[in-house]
């Protein structure tokens, strides 16, 4: 049952502390590469995708610290994309999280080896920390494999960089691939590692797609209205690029009916669920209330 709608910082503070303890080696010879990582890394944010997580997880019975390893692991993916999608080759933006941008500070060549180490770094983390049976941790390096790459977030930013399309089934694609893939590889991973039954799993991959809807037209909605200095980085990208999105599809009003669609179908398929999934409702009000 749902029980609040707050988000849990509890667990924010769990992941961030424990981001914070990873080390990427001792040699000083590679020390300004770790040190971009972590720049990236530890830049701060609500965390949402390894909250995510760790709350799936804790819904369903499992203790938030055991799911670490696969959490951390997941946002250094999610900050290898950032960092890539940074580049002067993507979007050229100069601002992240509130800072200078990783190849702005590093320059480009160490910023796209930091985005490659934290990708591999990731799934290392998970072979070497995340205690599970093998047949589960193959089923989660697999889902998060798939997450990220040419059915995933690569092929989604491939998608983008070829223009998109006004088309809504075109962009629903493009947008559940680059931002939905991820954020329900999150979710389907805790329910893996909590051992949840495929019945409760088919469950949560609805509300995760919800989530992950929700979470794109926010973000398309932000672009437009938002302000740079609230949300960290640049505002207006996509206009700027051309770029398709809910906003230029549907209209600024539209766009948010259709947020506020998504955040209630989620909550909806929470409470069917019977879980306790208080974290994850606050999650996902977070998610449709947020300015950055």
């Amino acid at each position: 049952m749902v029980k609040t709608s707050i988000y849990p910082d509890e667990l924010v503070r769990l992941v961030e502390d424990y981001i914070d303890s990873i080390q990427f080696g001792e040699d000083p010879a590679v020390a300004p590469l770790c040190e971009a990582m972590r720049y990236s890394l530890l830049a701060g944010g609500k965390r949402i995708r390894p909250v995510l997580l760790v709350a799936t997880g804790q819904a369903l019975g499992c203790e938030p610290v055991k799911l670490l390893p696969t959490a951390a692991a997941m946002e250094m993916i999610h900050t290898y994309s950032l960092i890539h999608d940074d580049l002067p080759a993507f979007d050229d933006d100069e601002l992240r999280r509130g800072q200078p941008t990783c190849h702005v500070k590093y320059g480009e060549n160490v910023a796209i080896l930091a985005g490659d180490a934290l990708f591999a770094e990731a799934y290392r983390l998970i072979c070497e920390r995340q205690q599970a049976s093998p047949e589960t941790k193959m089923a989660v390096i697999e889902e998060i494999s798939q997450a990220t790459g040419v059915k995933g977030v690569v092929g989604g930013q491939m998608l983008d960089i070829m223009g998109g399309s006004d088309d809504i089934d075109s962009l629903r694609l493009l947008h559940s691939l680059k931002t939905g893939c991820l954020i329900m590889a999150c979710v389907h991973c805790g329910g893996m590692l909590a051992g949840a039954s495929p019945s409760r799993l088919q469950a949560l991959r609805g509300f995760a797609a919800e989530l992950g809807l929700l979470f794109q037209i926010k973000d398309d909605i932000l672009d437009v209205v938002g302000d740079t200095a609230i949300l960290g980085k640049q505002a207006g990208t996509d206009a700027r690029l051309e770029r398709s999105t809910y906003v230029s599809v549907y209209g600024l009003e539209e766009a948010g009916r259709l947020a506020l669609q998504s955040k209630d179908k989620a909550l909806e398929i929470l409470r069917d669920t019977g879980e306790n999934t208080g974290s994850l409702a606050g999650i996902t009000n977070y998610i449709y209330e947020r300015h950055q």
